[in-house]
C-alpha cells in the first residue's frame, strides 16, 4: 500500500471542511484513484469532471502514477474572468487583445505581449506562407514547463498565457503569443523573452517556409 497526501482548495476546502487529508492507496494507483476514492468516502465532493489535478506540484493527468508520500491537489477552476485556457495550440487568428485579456486582472500593472509574425523575406529567401505542425498535447505539456521555469526565476510573474497557431499562415499573420504579467515591469521583459528562446529550443513544433524557390522544413539543432 502507498499513501498519499491530498490538498483541497476553495469550493473543494469548503465543501470537505478540511484542507487536506491522506488518503491509503493499492501500489500502483494513478490519480484517478484518489477521485475514485473520494467519491466513495466523501460524497459531499461533488462533481470531479471540471478539476484539474496536480501531483507534486506539476499538472497531471488521471493515469499519472503514484508513489508513496506523493502530494496530490485537487484544482477547481481558477478566477480571472476568461475560460481561455493558458497554454494552447490552435489553427484560428490569434488576436492580440485577446492574449493579453487573458491576464489582464486587477493586481496585475504590467502585461508584456511578445507577437511572432510572418515574414515576406526570411533569411532563405521570399515566403510566400508558412505551413506549422505541431505534438498538440506535448507541445501544450512544454508550454507549462515554460511557465514553470518563468515564475521560478522571475517571482514576481503571476501570469503567463503561451498560445502557438499551427497550419497555413500567411505573410503578416501571427504565429505565436506570449503574454508575462506582474504587479510591475522588473523582470517581466526579461521572463518574456525567456520564454520565446525556450518555447523554440523545447517546444515540438515544426515550420515548413514555401515561396517561390520551392519548400523546405526549417530545422535547427536538437533543443533541451
Amino acid at each position: 500500500m502507498i499513501h498519499v497526501r491530498v490538498r483541497l482548495f476553495a469550493s473543494l476546502r469548503e465543501r470537505l471542511g478540511q484542507s487536506s487529508l491522506t488518503l491509503e492507496l493499492n501500489e500502483g494507483a494513478t490519480a484517478a484513484a484518489v477521485l475514485a476514492t473520494l467519491a466513495a468516502v466523501a460524497p459531499s465532493l461533488g462533481e470531479t469532471s471540471n478539476l484539474a489535478l496536480a501531483v507534486n506540484q506539476r499538472y497531471a493527468t488521471d493515469a499519472t502514477p503514484l508513489a508513496d508520500g506523493d502530494e496530490v491537489a485537487l484544482l477547481p477552476p481558477v478566477s480571472g474572468g476568461s475560460a481561455a485556457p493558458c497554454f494552447e495550440i490552435t489553427t484560428a487568428p490569434i488576436s492580440l487583445d485577446e492574449v493579453a485579456q487573458r491576464v489582464n486582472v486587477p493586481t496585475h500593472g504590467a502585461i508584456i505581449l511578445f507577437a511572432g509574425i510572418v515574414r515576406g523575406d526570411s533569411d532563405s529567401g521570399q515566403t510566400d506562407y508558412l505551413e506549422y505542425e505541431a505534438y498538440t498535447d506535448m507541445a501544450v505539456a512544454c508550454f507549462q514547463q515554460i511557465a514553470d521555469e518563468v515564475v521560478a526565476r522571475w517571482p514576481a510573474v503571476t501570469g503567463v498565457v503561451i498560445v502557438h497557431r499551427c497550419g497555413r499562415l500567411e505573410v503578416g499573420e501571427t504565429s505565436v503569443a506570449i503574454a508575462i504579467a506582474a504587479a510591475h515591469r522588473q523582470g517581466a521583459f526579461e521572463a518574456c523573452s525567456y520564454a520565446i528562446e525556450r518555447l523554440k529550443a523545447i517546444a515540438p513544433i515544426w515550420k515548413k517556409e514555401v515561396g517561390p524557390d520551392g519548400t523546405y522544413w526549417v530545422e535547427g539543432p536538437r533543443g533541451g
